[in-house]
């Protein structure tokens, strides 16, 4: 396989930056790969040719340059391994969590399927979010990349919304879920725990902490519907009618947005103990219909709040912070 490749793209002629590994002896490897990749320009990249995975190569980098690139594999295996590496561009970052859902509410499936929360966490990169459960970055990072590829339907354009329409659309969908799914969900885990905490203990701390989630969501939502959301929407009405307002009586926004954000923490990690203390929401044999219905809601209601508090933590807020900056006169 040759050095670097020539490829015909609309009558242009437009050499990629090939390196084919196999070429080199062993010791010359690394070498030879960091000493390319520091003669890249800031947005060039460098493909490499392997004959079996080269993700080692990937920590080797990241310890030794620091996150200044970005890793995508374009062919993996059994024969050929060939993964781009571009170098950043000066002054760009990994996105957060919150971030790439925002932009891509499919992102979040994947999210999920490795137990990464992306709604109270959003604010953490993909490198960080790995980092702490034990999840090799690379393959997250694989998967966001197949699943920007994907052409699906598209999901609401949450991103895209006005401040006021979304604060709505929250109150209507998810605050009203809440109200009528929370004081079933409560029922049955009392009932459940009473009836069969004696043979599965971890029932009654579920219980208690059903109970700790209702009670703190009631005033929760209630902070929301009558002093955030109503300031938010002030503010989008300000702007429209191209208007500055007062600071609010509370003062800036960010102080009852970090309540909140400091109250939607706490019900993830009420929800993440009870997700582990339920093994996953699996049933035991001896479960009974009420049983079997309480796992069922509360893996309904924990699908409910990861939306929930994605749109509040990584759109709602950021853009009401920001909405404030130009309108706000103190």
């Amino acid at each position: 396989m040759p050095l670097f490749k020539q490829t015909h793209t609309n009558m242009q002629t437009e050499v990629d930056n090939v390196l084919n590994v196999t070429l080199l002896e062993p010791r010359m490897k690394h070498p030879t790969i960091f000493a390319r990749f520091d003669e890249l320009n800031p947005g060039e990249s460098l493909i490499i040719h392997n004959d079996h995975d080269p993700k080692p190569l990937y920590y080797q980098l990241l310890g030794e340059r620091g996150n200044i690139f970005t890793w995508e594999y374009l062919e993996q295996g059994p024969q050929w391994w060939k993964v781009k590496i571009s170098k950043r561009i000066s002054g760009e970052s990994d996105e957060t969590l919150g971030e790439i859902v925002a932009k891509d509410m499919h992102k979040a499936q994947i999210f999920k399927k490795y137990g990464i929360d992306f709604c109270c966490g959003g604010k953490k990169t993909v490198k960080q979010a790995c980092a702490e459960k034990g999840i090799d970055v690379t393959i997250i990072e694989q998967e966001l990349q197949k699943a920007g590829k994907v052409v699906s339907n598209r999901p609401l354009p949450y991103n895209e919304w006005n401040l006021d329409f979304l604060a709505d659309y929250i109150v209507n969908t998810h605050h009203t879920y809440v109200k009528n799914n929370l004081p079933e969900i409560s029922g049955y885990a009392a009932k459940v725990a009473r009836v069969h905490g004696h043979n599965h203990p971890e029932l009654l701390r579920i219980n208690q902490l059903v109970e700790a989630i209702s009670s703190e969501f009631s005033s929760h939502m209630a902070k929301e519907e009558q002093v955030l959301f109503p300031y938010i929407k002030r503010m989008v009405e300000a702007k429209n009618n191209k208007e500055t307002i007062q600071q609010s009586s509370f003062g800036s926004v960010k102080g009852p947005i970090n309540m909140m954000e400091i109250e939607h923490e706490s019900a993830g990690k009420n929800m993440s103990e009870i997700r582990t203390l339920s093994n996953d929401f699996t049933l035991p044999e001896d479960a009974c219909a009420s049983y079997s219905l309480l796992f069922r809601l509360l893996e309904e209601f924990e699908e409910d709040l990861h939306t929930h508090v994605h749109l509040e933590n990584n759109i709602l807020f950021p853009k009401a912070l920001d909405l404030e900056k130009e309108l706000v006169t103190k």
